[in-house]
């Protein structure tokens, strides 16, 4: 089996833990080793039968005789782009974990370091790029795009031809009709109607979703 630790040692990760327990039901693949996280309050500790191994330092002082592969399971878009960084400089190497019971077409691309959760729809033509969590119970039309280190949180709607650019937030339970563009790094909140396009660098929230700040960051 390949070797894998789990970048985060939060709620997310140990059900990234869980989907892997899943694919390995189906077929033996995944040999996990244990979380990897930055905060040295969680080191040590088990979590749901694997163990906080420590930060990337851990991986850096020890010699592994066949490649270590990874995925970030953090939800922010903001955390996420920093700790993938510092993975790849680490020489972890990235893969993509995807349920059993995802339903996805012959004509989906992936990237990598990509997680879809359980429950998930993925219909033809869809563009996912690197680094997304796609959580479970999310439906994603035909030529729909999302763009590197995205999250869409529980039971996304994602109807044709929508485009989710980088680093963007999808709160639960968010519709996106038809055609419509979310700017990169922008956060719509849980429940929300997209019916026009949302700008870049925006909070947006409500029915019909209307940006309520604006905000920047350093990626």
């Amino acid at each position: 089996m390949k070797k894998l630790v789990i970048i985060g040692a939060g709620g997310f990760a140990r059900e990234v833990a869980w989907l892997v327990e899943d694919i390995n039901a189906v077929k033996k693949e995944w040999e996990l080793l244990g979380f990897i996280d930055e905060n040295p309050v969680n080191h040590g500790k088990v979590l749901n039968g694997y163990p906080v191994l420590g930060d990337f330092g851990f991986l850096v002082n020890r010699q592994f005789d066949e490649p270590v592969y990874t995925v970030c399971a953090v939800g922010s878009p903001y955390a996420k782009i920093n700790l993938v960084k510092k993975a790849a400089e680490c020489g972890l190497q990235f893969t993509n974990l995807i349920h059993p019971s995802v339903k996805m077409s012959q004509y989906v691309e992936l990237g990598t370091g990509n997680i879809i959760c359980a429950g998930n729809l993925l219909s033809v033509d869809v563009l996912i790029g690197n680094h997304v969590s796609v959580n479970p119970n999310c439906g994603l039309g035909h030529d729909v795009i999302i763009k590197d280190y995205s999250t869409l949180l529980w039971n996304v709607s994602l109807s044709g031809n929508v485009k989710i650019g980088t680093g963007c937030e999808i709160g639960t339970k968010t519709v996106v009709i038809q055609g419509i563009e979310i700017g990169e790094w922008s956060i719509i909140g849980a429940g929300a109607v997209v019916v026009r396009d949302i700008p870049p660098y925006c909070t947006a929230v409500g029915v019909p979703a209307k940006p309520i700040k604006f905000h920047k960051i350093e990626a």
